[in-house]
C-alpha cells in the first residue's frame, strides 16, 4: 500500500430522496405496538422547512426503550406481530408533512435519567440524515439533570421536549431550519 491509499477519508453522503416508494417503507412500519396495546400512545407531528412549509417527502425513524426502560435486543426490528416490541419504527410523512407512530412512552434506561426517543430525519436536500431526541415532558427533575438538555439555552431546550396532549398522546413537530429550529445532534462516525 502506498501512503496515499492509507489516508482515505469518508466522502459526503448522497442527497436524500424523494426515492422512498421502493424498498424502504414496509407494512406497519409506523406501528411499534398495536393501538389496542395497554399503554399505547400516538407520537405525531409535522416536519417543516425554514419557512414553516411542510416537507411532504421526508421519512423518519425512531429508536426507543420500552415502557420499563428496557432496550430491545429482539432480533428482527421489522417484526410487526402486534405483541413483540422491537423499539424501532420507520414512517414516510404524508403530503402535508404529518407523521404518526403508535408506540409506548419509553421508560428511563437508568434510575433518574430522562426518558427519550431517538429520531432520525431523512429529507430532500439533506446530504446526510439528521439526528435528534424527543424527551417526555413530565419529569421536570430528570429533564433538568439531563446532560444534553442542561447544555442548551432554555429556548433551544424546548425544541427537544414533546407536548403531552389531553388524551395522553405526544406531539413533536420538527423544524429543519429557521426560528425554533429543532436541535440536531452529531455522532462521531455517523
Amino acid at each position: 500500500m502506498t501512503e496515499a491509499t492509507t489516508k482515505l477519508v469518508a466522502t459526503p453522503g448522497q442527497t436524500i430522496g424523494p426515492f422512498y416508494g421502493y424498498a424502504l417503507p414496509f407494512e406497519k412500519g409506523h406501528e411499534l405496538v398495536h393501538r389496542a396495546h395497554p399503554g399505547s400512545i400516538r407520537l405525531h407531528g409535522v416536519v417543516t422547512d425554514g419557512h414553516g412549509e411542510p416537507i411532504p417527502d421526508s421519512m423518519l425513524e425512531i429508536w426507543q426503550a420500552d415502557e420499563h426502560g428496557k432496550i430491545s435486543r429482539q432480533d428482527g426490528s421489522l417484526v410487526r406481530d402486534d405483541h413483540t416490541f422491537t423499539g424501532w419504527g420507520r414512517v414516510a410523512v404524508d403530503n402535508v408533512g404529518h407523521y404518526t407512530f403508535t408506540t409506548v412512552n419509553p421508560g428511563p434506561t437508568e434510575e433518574g435519567k430522562a426518558p427519550f426517543i431517538l429520531l432520525t430525519v431523512f429529507a430532500r436536500g439533506l446530504l446526510n440524515r439528521l439526528f435528534t431526541r424527543i424527551y417526555l415532558p413530565e419529569d421536570a427533575e430528570a429533564l433538568a439533570n439531563d446532560p444534553l438538555l442542561s447544555s442548551l439555552p432554555e429556548e433551544r431546550r424546548r425544541t427537544l421536549i414533546a407536548e403531552r396532549e389531553a388524551n395522553g398522546d405526544l406531539r413533536f413537530d420538527i423544524r429543519l431550519q429557521g426560528d425554533n429550529e429543532t436541535v440536531f445532534l452529531s455522532y462521531p462516525g455517523a
